[in-house]
């Protein structure tokens, strides 16, 4: 269940009130007459089947809910209540499937800024790559994909062209390229001068069998993107977090980009080219797959949406 509290305009109360109580995937529905005062209106809260909620949103937002007062979402964590147990029976669909885009889209929207914390997090991921690199540990090649970032941008870039909500590409792009060119970059000084100190030389640089794979890229690398790209966009949308970490120790995106500043600050200039490569492949691979998923399950909720409509008639 999600627990849904929207500030609406008193004209219109009565008419989201009886919308809400007619649907049966919404249960637990509150009214506190002319209780808000920015904006003015009635405070009305419910809770909603997860596979009902875009539904109920999507109606909300004709009524001018969304423009003339607010609509908030949240996930229940633990709820007692017959009527909500009766609500998620009426909901097509299972809980755990359900699709909320205006969650996912916002999601998304926040976790693609490039801030200060992005950029922190990628260099670091991206400098774990390069020593992991360097000194042949895939332990630490790991440990940088978990820390590294760059999912969030992915993810937005996916939504954009699904959805489609062509206004967050740009945004997302740039997040997602300058804050590789920024990481990148900023890495190359710290492994020049690991260089001149004499503690990576070009041929530990260019060997190092366990972590070859990096400046390797094939046909595997392109599949093995496509099933972090689905398993990915599924977590992200189902609201299951734990798969995302699988997700980010499978692709080889980070180590790539470790391993361009590392080969550039030492000079080793053979790899450079290899290990974008891999970092190009890895990235289109999961773009690819995340918008395919994103558009199949759009199509199979709008057929979930049409069964959602005869509830809420």
């Amino acid at each position: 269940m999600m627990h849904m509290q929207m500030v609406v305009p008193a004209e219109r109360t009565d008419a989201v009130v009886e919308f809400l109580l007619a649907d049966q995937t919404v249960a637990n529905v509150a009214v506190f007459p002319r209780a808000a005062l920015r904006p003015g209106g009635s405070v009305v809260v419910c809770d909603v089947a997860r596979e009902g909620a875009h539904a109920v949103v999507a109606r909300l937002r004709e009524l001018g809910i969304a423009r003339d007062g607010s609509i908030m979402l949240s996930n229940v964590g633990t709820l007692l209540s017959s009527g909500a147990e009766r609500a998620e029976r009426a909901a097509p669909g299972h809980p755990d499937d359900g699709l909320v885009w205006d969650v996912v889209e916002d999601q998304v929207r926040r976790d693609s800024y490039m801030s200060f914390a992005y950029l922190a997090f990628l260099l670091l991921a991206v400098l774990l790559a390069g020593a992991g690199r360097l000194l042949d540990q895939p332990i630490l090649i790991v440990g940088a994909m978990v820390v590294g970032p760059e999912f969030s941008p992915v993810a937005a870039i996916c939504v954009a062209l699904a959805r489609p909500r062509l206004d967050m590409l740009p945004r997302a792009l740039r997040t997602l390229v300058l804050g590789y060119a920024i990481a990148i970059f900023a890495a190359i000084p710290f492994w020049w001068l690991v260089h001149v100190l004499g503690h990576a030389s070009r041929s530990d640089v260019a060997t190092g069998n366990l972590t070859s794979f990096i400046v390797q890229p094939n046909g595997w690398s392109f599949v093995i993107a496509l099933f972090a790209g689905v398993a990915g966009t599924i977590a992200l949308t189902t609201a299951k977090s734990g798969p995302l970490v699988g997700v980010f120790i499978s692709v080889t995106t980070v180590p790539a980009a470790g391993t361009v500043a590392l080969c550039i600050g030492a000079g080793v200039w053979h790899e450079v080219l290899p290990a974008l490569t891999q970092l190009v492949v890895n990235l289109s691979g999961m773009i690819l797959a995340g918008t395919s998923t994103l558009l199949v399950q759009r199509t199979f909720w709008r057929r979930v949406g049409a069964r959602a409509t005869q509830l809420h008639g």
